[in-house]
């Protein structure tokens, strides 16, 4: 395995930002249009649903983002053209990540307030669409945050969860030469999860990062141990990925406190790899993070050399590192008590809906076929959806301010 990747970099050295479009996200537009943005505002993992159609629309987006690398430097944003990791999300036993909501609207009573169509961060449910021509929940679009079901007065929502057989999907997903795979695992699956890994391990050498995703529960530390066992030895670099309160960071700022202390709970277990929090993740993660001195600080320490002027004294103690090979300490590995990252899913999606609805809304007509404009098609939006980005991405970026 080669360091020479950007978001290899970007772990070791504490400011990982991954983007979570969801396990089960199938909407290929918002996809691509995630994508896109997301990477032009520099993020180092797009993480997608284990599917052929989703992945593709995802690769696309990446192609593109490249073509428009200098335009996003002009701009002022820090993506000099290197492509992010694509992960796919695969399970190894019913989890709220791969799930889809579902109800009959013909149930539904014509004088219902459908408190269901509201509440859906996704905009999955709708009746009476005219463009879509359909009542119900649109499938594609439904990540399974199941916020609809306590809201229904009729209690006629329910979610139907899959699981994918693991010898059928791995040589269909590894194949499209994917950078990394999570598995999402719970305590007591062990048997489910060894059985997956055995679907996916022939094609393990090619992965460049390998994510372990996994709730809070009893004996946890005990099961990721054993988990650690099972993967070993492994060639790719390997994160924990803490889901503390999985689909609610664009819930209130409080939904990251969850995440918060079962990404302590994981460092405080000292587990070979990286920690990166997930599960309600928001605008207010990093600043909590930085609050509980969580995340690492690239900033030069000050010595004294005798020197008033702050900025000659970092410039001395850089060209130490340079020239005599002795680096701050941490210079560049983050330290295994830190932090190396944070996803963010249901938040990053939210921030740039209002983006992606207006890019829905406006179609093209050619040779008589309506489609959806692809935003890089509409230069305003496009850059705007990239400053939202930006907006998230830059608070774990800033950490490598120097």
């Amino acid at each position: 395995m080669t360091d020479l990747f950007a978001p290899l970099q970007s772990l070791k050295q504490g400011h990982w930002f991954k983007l979570i479009c969801g396990a089960s996200f199938q909407h290929l537009p918002a996809v691509r249009s995630l994508t896109l943005a997301y990477t032009l505002a520099g993020a180092d993992c797009i993480d997608v649903a284990a599917d052929p159609a989703v992945i593709a629309a995802a690769q696309a987006a990446l192609q593109v983002a490249r073509t428009l690398a200098r335009e996003a430097q002009k701009r002022g944003f820090d993506y000099k053209g290197n492509s992010p990791f694509l992960m796919v999300s695969l399970n190894d036993g019913e989890d709220p990540h791969f799930r889809k909501a579902e109800f009959n609207p013909t149930e539904c009573p014509r004088d219902c307030p459908r408190p269901c169509e509201r509440i859906c961060p996704a905009q999955a449910i709708v009746f009476n669409s005219i463009k879509e021509d359909f009542s119900g929940v649109l499938s594609q679009k439904c990540y399974g945050c199941g916020r609809c079901i306590p809201a229904c007065p009729y209690d006629i929502i329910y979610t139907s969860s899959y699981m994918s057989t693991p010898g059928a999907i791995a040589p269909l997903v590894m194949s499209t030469g994917v950078d990394a795979v999570e598995i999402h695992t719970k305590v007591g699956r062990l048997a489910e999860f060894e059985q997956l890994w055995q679907a996916i391990s022939p094609w393990a050498d090619q992965l460049k990062l390998l994510a372990i995703s996994c709730p809070d529960g009893e004996g946890m530390t005990d099961y990721l141990r054993a988990v650690y066992e099972l993967i070993t030895p492994l060639n790719s670099a390997l994160i924990w990925q803490t889901d503390g309160r999985p689909m609610s960071g664009d819930i209130g700022d409080g939904t990251t406190i969850a995440a918060v202390k079962l990404g302590q709970k994981v460092l405080a277990a000292k587990l070979p790899g990286y920690v990166q929090l997930a599960g309600g993740t928001n605008s207010y993660t990093v600043a909590k993070l930085k609050t509980m001195g969580l995340l690492n600080d690239f900033r030069l320490p000050i010595l004294d050399f005798g020197l008033e002027d702050a900025n000659l004294q970092s410039k001395i103690r850089l060209e130490k590192f340079v020239t005599e090979g002795n680096p701050p300490d941490n210079f560049s590995q983050n330290p295994k008590s830190k932090i190396a990252g944070v996803a963010y899913g249901s938040y990053a999606r939210v921030l740039l809906s209002p983006i992606l609805e207006q890019l829905e809304n406006k179609e093209v007509s050619n040779t008589n076929v309506k489609a959806t404009v692809r935003l890089e098609e509409d230069n305003v939006l496009l850059w705007q959806a990239v400053e939202l980005a930006h907006s998230l991405v830059s608070q774990i970026k800033s950490q490598q301010e120097r």
